[in-house]
This record gives C-alpha cells, structure tokens and sequence, in this order.
C-alpha cells in the first residue's frame, strides 16, 4: 500500500499545477475508481470511471454539465510536458514519438500533438495539446486460480490466447500470469520457467530507466518499446525463454514472428482485441492460428464484475472448459 501511495504521488507530480491541485480534492472513492485523466487545451478536464467519462470541476466535484467543468489552458499543457520529461524532452525522443512517455511507478501518459516527419516516418511530436494519463494498477493474485487452466503438470505451460474489448483488463491478468508463471506456484507443484516479454508500449512491465516498476516475476526479462515482430525473435535468440508473453498480436508480422517462436519450441502467452471467439476468427490471420490449433486455451473477458472478469476459457477444439463470469480474488 505504501509503495502504492508514493506511485501515486509519482503520477500527481507530473500533472500541472491547477489540475493537480483539482485532482488532489477528488474524493477517496472516486481516486480509486479512476482509470485516466485527459487533458485537452480549450477543453473540460475529464476522467475515465465506472466506464463513463466525467467532467471535473475546479473544486475537484463530478461536474454534470460542461459549463461546470475546469477548462484545461494551453499554459497547463506546456507545463505537463515539462513535468512528464523532467523538463528534458530530447531524452524522452524515442518514446515521444511513438506517442506516450513511462512514468516512475508504472503509470503511462499518452501524448497528441503535431507530429513531424523525417523521411517518411515520424520523428517528434510537437505543440502538444492533449494528453491521456492512464491509471495503472497491479491486480496480485487475480490469475491465480485460472493458472490450472494454463499449466498442465510441472513442466507444462499452455499456448494461450486472451480474447479481451478495450479496457476489460487483458494486460492486467496477463501481467500477473507472467508473474506466476515465473515465480512459480508452490501449492501446485509448479517451479516455474523463465519468461522474456516483449513490452512494445511499456504496458506490461511498465519499464522506467529499464527497470520494471510492475511485478513480473523474478525469471523474467523484459524488452521494452520494442515491436513485437522484432522482439520475439531478438528474445529467442539472445534470452533463450521457455515462455514468451506479449500484448495485442493483429498483423501479419505478428503471427510470422509467433510461429517461428511455436517452431523453436518456446511457448506463447499473449492477447488480443476481439468480444469472442466467433469475432477474432473474422481476422484472417488469426483464423489460420486458431483452426491450426497453435493455442491450446482462449480466455474470454468481459468487465461484468471488474477488470480481468473471465467469462469463458476454451480448449484447442473451442470447447468451453471453464464458464463464468468471475473474477479472481486480489490479494494487492
């Protein structure tokens, strides 16, 4: 709890001062429901809660009407980069530009501006006019009673899928299976195996300085803003893994990378976007992987009762081998 407040005063720190001081007043219980903070120049300060976004006012009261709500000024956003870079943008280049910065304690801050180009890719992001500072939260425990469900035996971890909507916890639970899987499970005779995760957008680890600020477990070494593609196959050759975890596979790339992972014997543990699994077999590539059986479970979430609710876990031949909803206990 304490290491939390000290994230948390981490995060306050790097807002500017009229919206920390807003957000300061914001009641205990909206705090700990709260899961972004948006900043728009000329527009209402808003959170993101209970699925809903909410105006604040400059009292720090859930505003109802726009009029109510503390309008964000271009001054409070040139101070928040100042704040978020430790009034160093140059040593923030390579994360800037790809459009978020990773602050100390894990919290991560989505940056909008105008990007400006270097032959044809992007090379900085300037006059900055909104940014998104994304709540993050380490649910401990919640994977444990699933982890059943992904290992078979001692030595055994499970291909694994998470089929997750946006904001329903998919790199939650798949933060705290890389932790068991790599801290090993005692009550079930399990030891654990070494893990490599490829981090592309520092969500999982949440690296600062290189040093993981989530817990990962104690086998397990992260690549942090690297591209999935790249990172696997880098991972396979330098960190020799048993298990690879990443978040969000979609492209063509991805799958080349996750099958040449699969053909080196090294096991995938990784998440994409999609409501079921009649809605990511609409994606072609993913089609190929799911009829070729290269996973041997599918975890379905919902947010029914929270972030990291299961409502379904399927076996390779889309059986249902678990049906919910639940939602793990957390023991952090």
């Amino acid at each position: 709890m304490k290491n939390e407040s000290k994230n948390y005063i981490e995060l306050l720190n790097s807002l500017p001062c009229n919206v920390r001081n807003i957000v300061k007043r914001l009641s205990k219980n909206v705090v700990q429901k709260m899961e972004e903070i948006r900043l728009r120049v000329n527009n209402p300060l808003m959170i993101h809660m209970d699925n809903e976004e909410k105006f604040v006012s400059s009292s720090g009261e859930i505003a109802d009407m726009f009029e109510d709500s503390y309008i964000v000024t271009q001054e409070d956003c040139e101070k928040a980069i100042q704040l978020i870079s430790k009034s160093s943008i140059y040593a923030f280049e390579e994360e800037i530009k790809n459009g978020f910065i990773t602050l100390k304690g894990g919290y991560r801050v989505g940056i909008c501006g105008k990007c400006v180009l270097e032959k044809g890719e992007i090379k900085t992001i300037k006059n900055i006019s909104g940014y998104n500072y994304r709540i993050m939260r380490e649910l401990i425990g919640i994977s444990d009673e699933i982890m059943k469900y992904i290992l078979f035996s001692p030595d055994i971890v499970y291909n694994t899928l998470i089929i997750s909507p946006p904001q329903c916890g998919k790199t939650t639970l798949l933060r705290d299976i890389a932790r068991n899987i790599s801290n090993g499970i005692p009550q079930m005779n399990y030891k654990g195996h070494n893990i490599a995760i490829v981090d592309e957008r520092s969500e999982i680890a949440a690296c600062y300085n290189g040093i993981p600020q989530n817990d990962v477990g104690y086998r397990t070494d992260v690549l942090d803003c690297c591209p999935k593609d790249t990172g696997i196959i880098m991972l396979i050759r330098s960190m020799s893994p048993d298990v690879l975890i990443t978040d969000e596979i979609g492209k063509i790339e991805d799958i080349k990378a996750i099958h040449e992972a699969l053909n080196a014997g090294v096991k995938i543990i990784t998440t994409i976007h999609g409501y079921n699994i009649n809605d990511i077999m609409r994606k072609e590539y993913i089609k190929e992987l799911i009829t070729e059986k290269e996973f041997n479970r599918y975890i379905v979430l919902s947010n029914r009762f929270g972030a990291g609710t299961i409502e379904t876990i399927l076996d390779d031949n889309l059986k249902v081998i678990f049906k919910g909803p639940y939602r793990g206990k957390v023991s952090k």
